[in-house]
């Protein structure tokens, strides 16, 4: 059985919350330092479910009330990138991940992988105020960025989740320099002007972990015209296995959303585009835990049940391989 590629997953900014992930799970939640988010990933855990390969984030966390140590300009989001760039280092050194550059080192990674490799990672930057400008864009490129989101909520670049707008003119810029260095549009999160004017600049794209927005209202999740687009251009859509993205009007306290529930988000956007284009991003402990994933699903390894739900001969491109041959041949 193939590798599962899981297409978001914000492991170094779990290690800043306090959260050591090398340990097992059980110990993990015995002792998280992060209050109501039920642990699910670990290096442990995701090795048991299979997973070879991911984009590991670099995000920046913006200061609010819930976050009141996040960053309040564009110093203090590179701050934390940096520091979860050394913790990436950090964990290559120790031998838990292996960072990949390009498609020629995913491909010949997840050729020999088995459970006793290390977890590949190819780095994702959600959200670019990091970067200073576009000038500042090779420096991430040559340190390992191979894939940028430019919104999380609204960025000095873009529009985003609840916050509309246009791409600002640094956000053309960054995006220009993007295409130069083969540097992939992340467009989850962008709202959907900055996502139409962002394609004409960059139309190297993927979504890592959006949802459908033909079940779920807002701009958070892709319209139809939205998926499409991406199809259209060979990109891939990771489906996020959060309950309130799944099932609209959802809230704290409600029964979970189902599996049946998740895949038919990935079936509608297999009737757009085709199953080729539909992949895992979980975004599993991403700001939410266990009490706002799956109804049933108790650790990282029950996301695979998702494939259960699919087409069977479709199974093994949405465990994995649709974004591995996507990598292989953009990175």
């Amino acid at each position: 059985m193939s590798a599962v590629f899981d297409a978001h997953l914000d492991l170094a900014f779990n290690a800043a919350l306090g959260r050591d992930l090398t340990q097992p799970l059980t110990l993990l939640r015995s002792h998280d330092p992060v209050d109501n988010q039920t642990a699910c990933v670990t290096f442990g855990e995701l090795k048991r479910s299979g997973v070879g390969a991911c984009f590991g984030t670099l995000f920046a966390a913006p200061a609010s009330a819930d976050f009141p140590a996040g960053y309040e300009d564009w110093q203090g989001a590179r701050r934390q990138a940096l520091a979860q760039l050394d913790q990436y280092r950090h964990w290559e050194d120790s031998e838990h991940i292996r960072l990949l550059n390009s498609g020629a080192e995913l491909k010949e990674h997840l050729n020999g992988w088995d459970d006793q490799r290390p977890l590949g990672v190819v780095l994702l930057m959600e959200g670019a105020d990091p970067l200073r400008d576009a000038d500042d864009l090779p420096f991430w490129h040559e340190v390992g960025v191979r894939l940028i989101g430019p919104a999380w909520g609204r960025t000095r670049y873009a529009g985003g989740t609840e916050a509309p707008g246009p791409l600002t003119d640094r956000g053309r810029d960054l995006l220009i320099g993007m295409r130069d260095l083969n540097v992939t549009l992340d467009a989850s999160h962008l709202d959907d002007e900055s996502f139409w004017e962002a394609l004409e600049l960059q139309p190297q794209v993927i979504a890592s972990h959006s949802n459908s927005r033909a079940f779920v209202p807002g701009n958070r999740h892709l319209s139809d015209d939205m998926a499409r687009a991406i199809g259209e251009r060979g990109g891939v859509i990771g489906l996020v296995a959060l309950s309130s993205f799944i099932r609209a009007g959802w809230k704290d306290g409600d029964t979970r959303a189902s599996f049946a529930q998740w895949a038919e988000h990935a079936g509608h956007y297999a009737d757009l585009i085709g199953w080729n284009r539909v992949g895992l991003g979980s975004d599993l402990d991403g700001g939410f835990g266990l009490e706002k994933a799956l109804d049933g699903m108790k650790r990282y390894s029950d996301v695979l049940r998702l494939l259960d739900e699919v087409p069977e001969h479709e199974r093994e491109g949405v465990r994995g391989q649709n974004w591995r041959r996507w990598a292989e041949e953009h990175l």
